[in-house]
């Protein structure tokens, strides 16, 4: 048997520690690619994010149809409770009311509602003769949202 001066190795010790090494050398450049395959490319991140945005592109148009639809609902209901409210509030007091705070002061309504296209208490009032009253005085007749908008079905919000 070969003996080696230096490190004190035969030549066996050598080709088995050789070997050893080579497969540990395999085993971490395994690991490495392990490791790495973990992640995505380049070209794959940029078709997902090509996909995200063109499914968004097509849901914004509807969302925003969505939500106009919504507080076009919202407008048509209050105007239809506040014409209720000044009807009723008529045929109790005999009289039509002279604006919306006397609605609000007589119990009717808690609060003036906001118009939901505007987005302030800014209502259109429509004053005219009240036929309930022996004197002939005005009051509240009809309300209009105050808008300058035209809605989805082609009207002025204002003609609601």
């Amino acid at each position: 048997m070969e003996r080696n001066i230096v490190t004190g190795k035969n030549s066996e010790q050598k080709a088995a520690s050789s070997k050893q090494f080579e497969e540990q050398g395999h085993l971490l450049t395994a690991r490495r690619s392990l490791l790495t395959d973990f992640g995505f490319t380049l070209l794959e991140l940029m078709i997902v994010i090509s996909i995200i945005i063109i499914l968004a592109a097509v849901a914004l148009p509807q969302y925003h149809k969505t939500i106009m639809h919504a507080r076009e609902t919202v407008l048509k209901d209050d105007l239809h409770k506040m014409r209720e409210l000044i009807d009723q509030y008529a045929a109790d007091k005999g009289k039509l009311p002279q604006s919306l705070d006397d609605l609000i002061s007589a119990g009717y309504m808690r609060e003036v509602p906001k118009d939901p296209i505007t987005d302030n208490k800014d209502w259109n009032i429509v004053t005219g003769d009240d036929p309930y009253s022996t004197e002939g005085g005005t009051g509240v007749t009809d309300v209009h949202s105050s808008s300058s908008e035209v809605s989805t079905e082609g009207t002025p919000y204002s003609e609601w």
